[in-house]
């Protein structure tokens, strides 16, 4: 806990105090006790190394600015990897800020972080609802546990989109139930309870998910960005033929690809 709080705290107040090193130490633990908002200014990639971002932001939605090739992530990336990533040509990327069997994901902040520091300014984030939750409860506690890391390593205004993970849920207690009609509505509830906080939502679906678990006929969110996937193993992007979805923002056209020492989900700006 103590190693953790060490690469959060501000070192700039550190260096202020008038005491030994060992004196400082003592009393960082006994701040960190005291369960501090986490505020960073340096990297926290979790590979011993600090830096300063350089990212740019601007005022247009992710969905709005998108193009090129990206990549949807679920696990750490260090600033390394997000390099290389830009380096073959990735310009956005998507990263799980919230668990399946619903709770935060603590790694996104770093992710995301690590790819603000390596030229990334489009990045956005997605949670995978539980359904047993409350909706409207998921979308603020994903808010409100970025915006401990404000201001690094998240910016509110590097992530300006939440998309909706909508497919089969694996944990326990949190699967889709059988009502079409319910789910439907459900989904509704998290693309309003992400405008109520101020954020844009958005929703990732296939027509097979999207058809076993809201029902092709459910066009509650046709308003809002689609990130659709279709495992064509190329970038081509197909009007949507569900959810009454006139086209989509974001092909997923594979979940298995191979690309500076990892695999990765691979996605297309529409």
């Amino acid at each position: 806990a103590f190693q953790q709080f060490a690469l959060f705290y501000p070192m700039a107040f550190v260096n202020m105090l008038p005491f030994s090193a060992l004196a400082t130490a003592a009393l960082i633990l006994i701040v960190a006790k005291a369960g501090p908002v986490v505020s960073l200014p340096l990297e926290v990639a979790r590979d011993g190394t600090a830096e300063t971002s350089t990212a740019s932001f601007s005022n247009v939605s992710f969905s709005e600015s998108l193009t090129g090739a990206g990549v949807d992530v679920s696990s750490h990336i260090l600033p390394q990897q997000w390099s290389c990533l830009k380096k073959t040509g990735v310009q956005f990327g998507i990263v799980r800020a919230w668990h399946s069997y619903g709770a935060f994901d603590d790694e996104a902040p770093h992710t995301m972080y690590n790819a603000y520091n390596a030229g990334f300014d489009n990045v956005a984030v997605y949670m995978f609802p539980c359904r047993s939750k409350s909706a409207a409860s998921q979308i603020q506690e994903t808010i409100k546990s970025l915006a401990k890391y404000e201001p690094y390593p998240v910016k509110k205004e590097g992530y300006d989109t939440i998309w909706v993970d909508i497919e089969d849920n694996p944990s326990t207690g949190c699967g889709w139930g059988s009502d079409l009609s319910a789910n439907c509505k459900y989904i509704k509830e998290l693309v309003d309870a992400i405008r109520a906080e101020g954020k844009h939502p958005g929703v990732y679906a296939s027509h097979y998910m999207w058809g076993r678990i809201a029902g092709t006929s459910c066009e509650a969110v046709k308003d809002v960005p689609l990130w659709y996937a279709a495992y064509n193993k190329e970038e081509s992007c197909k009007k949507p033929d569900f959810g009454g979805w006139a086209k989509a923002a974001i092909h997923q056209w594979s979940g298995s690809s191979s690309v500076c020492g990892m695999t990765l989900d691979r996605d297309e700006a529409c």
